[in-house]
């Protein structure tokens, strides 16, 4: 299995790291991409990606930091001089973008992400003006574009808006393989524009929890089933979003095993068939072996 989504570079992993990404990988686990939310988790992704061999590294700005950026960030502080790449030692960056650019272009980068809208207000963040969101969603889609890189896409109830920006800069996506949503949810004709433009679809392990999830008026199950084996790719978000047994305690790359086996049982096939499947679609995205 691929988890294609999660988050080691955050605190919740600082004690135990190493023990989590071997346990993931004695347990059938081959790959581990790890994606940014600012600029310094970012940057943390990238060490790690060199640090363990079969980890990659998604870069991006999160739209609940749409209105931070980190604009005070410089990669020459944080980073590990053997990371960098000669354009990074040599340019001093003077914009947020111009940072996250250097960072899209260190080894084992595979994605710019996670990017897109956020229309949920949470405790810890409120929602960041959707005006200031859409204008970072849309500058690193032009990154992307720059760097050639693919997208991975975060739309909590704003599938629409999202799909609409999508739509409007469709010169700019990888006509191949243009990206994935992460941790999909919405409705079925959210999902069918996402799949029309060539998108895969991730899902987590709130797929395995009952009834629907707050504001959402389909299933998780039921867009999984309608996501055609083609396109759909698993991951944990972890340390969030633990399967169920697991929901309520801290989510590890080991636990996409339990994803990918309920999400085989849905579509009514084998884990290994599912296994293969969705690891050749994760490739496929990222140009990874």
């Amino acid at each position: 299995m691929i988890d294609v989504h999660c988050h080691l570079n955050f605190h919740a992993f600082e004690k135990d790291i190493d023990e989590v990404i071997q346990r993931a990988f004695k347990n059938g686990v081959t790959t581990i991409i790890n994606t940014g939310t600012k600029l310094d988790s970012s940057l943390k992704a990238v060490e790690l990606a060199q640090k363990y061999e079969h980890l990659y590294a998604i870069v991006g700005v999160h739209p609940h930091h749409a209105d931070q950026k980190d604009l005070g960030f410089k990669i020459k502080d944080l980073r590990k001089e053997e990371i960098a790449t000669p354009s990074a030692r040599n340019d001093e960056p003077k914009e947020w973008i111009d940072e996250l650019k250097k960072m899209a272009q260190m080894p084992k980068v595979v994605a710019i992400g996670e990017i897109g809208l956020d229309y949920f207000s949470y405790q810890s963040n409120g929602i960041v003006e959707p005006k200031l969101q859409k204008e970072v969603f849309e500058a690193q889609i032009a990154l992307a574009h720059r760097v050639h890189l693919p997208l991975q896409i975060h739309g909590r109830h704003a599938g629409k808006d999202i799909i609409e920006i999508l739509k409007h800069h469709k010169s700019l996506l990888k006509t191949d393989n243009p990206g994935m949503f992460h941790c999909f949810a919405g409705d079925l004709e959210v999902l069918k524009s996402a799949l029309q433009m060539g998108f895969c679809i991730g899902f987590d392990g709130n797929t395995t929890y009952p009834g629907l999830a707050p504001g959402e008026t389909t299933s998780l199950s039921d867009l999984a089933k309608a996501a055609p084996m083609d396109r759909i790719v698993t991951e944990t978000d972890s340390p969030f979003l633990s399967p169920i047994p697991f929901r309520g305690g801290k989510n590890e790359p080991s636990h996409v095993i339990i994803v990918g086996e309920y999400l085989a049982r849905l579509k009514g096939i084998s884990f290994e068939e599912f296994d293969r499947i969705s690891s050749e679609n994760a490739k496929r995205i990222f140009n990874i072996n």
